[in-house]
């Protein structure tokens, strides 16, 4: 799905932005397009944004004329359901025409409609939504649209590159992340696992990563009054506490009582990961992480961006910290105003909140490929302190072999 040549583009563009933080240009720009949904996941509830927003035609093309985007940045256009913006069609067209290295991201409700665009409009790579079996899809989305995604991949896949998304979550489990697998081995295309993250715009409820994995795994179906009651007692409850009170409930804490031991979780993974791309790693690693033994800088964020649909900007996918709008700024300022440098700057060195693999892959595959060619400790000297599990002198390679040794 990325070849060498990417990573190679993005190394250089990491050097760039690194030496000159006031002229930085972007690897990835994600537009939110609109936040219009018309699936019912329990992990993500954009569907239940009120009023519904809608980034213009107008306002994506003037974000396209910025210095920070090149003809090498890749665009994703996902929403909510992108496909039901009321310009998609507009859009996909103008991307086709003047700037053709885009993804397209669906949950594929509407398939026919979506093949239809794909052949008339075809992206660089298609992300699909797929996150267990035909049961499973229908508790965790709130809608019967497994059959619809099979029926896209098998009208599509001979058209663009494909990866199938599949997100680990408390709704799931792991024997539906072989299925995913299985299902894009079969149809031989890619597949991108991820895991359930407290990503700000998708104002999710349930606790990530303390929240154990398949925990709420049932057949209720959420209704938009359901979640309209779960925000208002939230916003009630958050009224009534002073701004320390608030900070603290709002900063990540981990009860290592809840979740899954470190072996069971590993062990738990299904053998069919180690033949896909950039996925075992990262679980593997998740699991660090979560226990609070990994620790990584965020580099992504200098080189990677979102805008929503009222046109905000913030610092990264995970957070709710905004550097601007393209409504009332230019993406350039937003992005390389000396304000924003020093936010940038902070979250870094600073930041280790999340794993969404939009930014953390990145800071693994950066990481991992300094350690082929120099030593750990001169990494450190050149690029600052990091560590892959609790013991920080264990390369990536050692980490790996001693996974490698803990599965046999």
């Amino acid at each position: 799905m990325y070849g060498k040549l990417d990573y190679l583009r993005r190394g250089l563009r990491y050097v760039n932005n690194s030496v000159r933080p006031g002229h930085k240009t972007l690897s990835t720009l994600m537009f939110y397009g609109t936040d219009l949904c018309d699936s019912g996941c329990k992990h993500c509830l954009i569907w239940a944004k009120r009023p519904v927003k809608h980034l213009p035609i107008a306002k994506i093309v003037e974000v396209m004329q910025s210095r920070c985007v090149s003809k090498h940045t890749t665009v994703g256009l996902e929403g909510g359901e992108f496909l039901l913006h009321p310009q998609a069609l507009e859009i996909l067209e103008w991307f086709t025409n003047n700037h053709p290295n885009f993804d397209l991201l669906s949950n594929c409700l509407k398939p026919d409609s979506l093949i239809d665009a794909v052949k008339k409009y075809p992206p660089k790579r298609l992300f699909i939504s797929l996150d267990g079996n035909k049961e499973t899809y229908l508790y965790m989305r709130g809608k019967d649209g497994y059959n619809d995604v099979l029926k896209v991949i098998e009208n599509c896949k001979d058209l663009v590159p494909i990866s199938l998304m599949f997100t680990l979550s408390p709704y799931n489990g792991f024997d539906d992340m072989e299925h995913v697998i299985e299902i894009a081995k079969k149809n031989n295309i890619d597949v991108r696992i991820g895991t359930y993250n407290d990503i700000s715009f998708f104002d999710t409820v349930e606790k990530a990563h303390e929240t154990e994995i398949g925990s709420i795994v049932n057949t209720d179906v959420l209704t938009y009054g359901a979640i309209r009651k779960v925000k208002d007692e939230i916003l009630e409850k958050n009224d009534k506490l002073n701004e320390l009170e608030k900070e603290e409930i709002e900063t990540p804490k981990h009860d290592h009582n809840k979740i899954m031991d470190s072996n069971d979780f590993k062990n738990s993974i299904p053998a069919n990961i180690v033949d896909t791309t950039e996925n075992y790693d990262f679980l593997l690693l998740y699991d660090e992480w979560r226990k609070k033994k990994l620790n990584l800088k965020c580099r992504s964020i200098l080189d990677s961006i979102v805008i929503h649909p009222d046109g905000s900007v913030p610092i990264c996918q995970n957070l709710d910290l905004k550097l601007g709008n393209v409504n009332t700024n230019t993406l350039d300022n937003i992005f390389n105003s000396l304000a924003s440098q020093e936010i940038q700057n902070k979250h870094v060195h600073g930041c280790n909140q999340c794993w969404i693999n939009f930014h953390r892959k990145y800071d693994i595959v950066m990481m991992r490929t300094l350690e082929k060619g120099l030593p750990k400790w001169l990494i450190e000297k050149m690029f600052g302190d990091y560590q892959w599990t609790d013991d920080k002198k264990v390369t990536y390679k050692q980490f790996m072999e001693q996974n490698a040794k803990l599965s046999k």
